[in-house]
């Protein structure tokens, strides 16, 4: 199984007043974590929380690093608090800090306002909920996130999945083209190598009766085609440009069907492919070989964009 690097994670759990020392049955609290990934080249965690919960990062970080390894992941950790949350402790320390904050500010510019009540009582971690406990609270998030990996797994698994069996369709449209024309080279290129003598018959005035103005013999011409006409064979023959495709194409297949984290490695299996299939465009001599080149490359494009999005 291969994984994608883009998903998707939603859990949101309801803290009841039994849960959280308030009267039975009334909803507290809702806490949610939300996961999004995208494709990167390495591992880069984002965290957006609230400080009553800061604590939970280390764990969820470490919750996240065991099961990726590539991608950018967003994780935010939200809490709404239920009308049974109104009331709380204020936390001196937080109010001290807020009021030296407010201090510097208005020191620095004389005409700013001061705060108002209820900016300080939503200024984060300044108010500790009577309702919801820190421990049980932390250990909800903790719950949700533990959730949400497990199910931002499942969701990159089955994207990964639909993208290996469009990149295995593409290995075997592909298989089939060189299949197809690997016969056909022979052929054309003996075509080929008949036009140049042709060609080069007429340039050295072969093509006419023999004649006291032959400006070579005809041994001496013959040879001269023969080397040119070897020589231009070599130029077009893509033998071996085939032979490293039809490689590169299995190894590919084997990595995609052995699964795992496979994104570098097809990444770089797409470098080989482009390659061999310019040099099999660069040195086709016949519309046959150039129209499966072009086919190759386009093929070898749409894989590679998708490869990106492999962890």
């Amino acid at each position: 199984m291969i994984y994608s690097m883009t998903g998707y994670a939603s859990v949101t759990r309801e803290l009841a007043g039994d849960n959280a020392g308030s009267d039975a049955g009334d909803a507290v609290a809702s806490v949610s974590v939300e996961l999004r990934t995208v494709n990167s080249r390495f591992l880069d965690l984002n965290f957006r929380m609230p400080e009553e919960v800061r604590v939970c990062e280390p764990t969820l970080r470490e919750m996240l690093m065991n099961r990726l390894s590539r991608g950018k992941v967003d994780i935010r950790v939200n809490i709404q608090r239920g009308d049974t949350s109104l009331g709380g402790t204020l936390l001196p320390v937080a109010l001290e800090q807020l009021r030296t904050l407010e201090e510097q500010i208005v020191a620095a510019f004389p005409g700013a306002g001061r705060l108002r009540v209820g900016e300080i009582l939503r200024w984060p971690g300044v108010l500790s909920e009577s309702a919801v406990s820190a421990d049980v609270l932390r250990d909800v998030v903790l719950a949700c996130g533990k959730d949400a990996v497990r199910e931002l797994i499942d969701v990159r698994a089955r994207e990964g999945a639909q993208l290996a069996t469009m990149l295995l369709g593409n290995v075997t449209e592909m298989e089939a083209i060189v299949a197809r024309i690997t016969p056909l080279v022979p052929e054309l290129v003996a075509k080929q190598q008949a036009k140049i003598v042709e060609r080069l018959n007429e340039a050295l005035g072969l093509s006419m009766p023999d004649s006291g103005s032959t400006v070579v013999t005809r041994e001496e011409a013959a040879e001269r085609i023969r080397q040119e006409v070897t020589m231009y064979g070599i130029r077009i023959d893509i033998a071996e440009e085939l032979s490293r495709l039809t490689a590169h194409l299995k190894e590919t297949r084997h990595v995609i069907e052995k699964g795992g984290k496979v994104g570098k490695r097809l990444d770089f299996m797409m470098q080989e492919l482009n390659r061999e299939a310019n040099t099999l465009g660069s040195k086709a001599a016949a519309k046959e070989l150039a129209d499966a080149s072009m086919t190759l490359k386009l093929l070898i494009e749409q894989m590679r964009e998708q490869v990106q999005n492999l962890e």
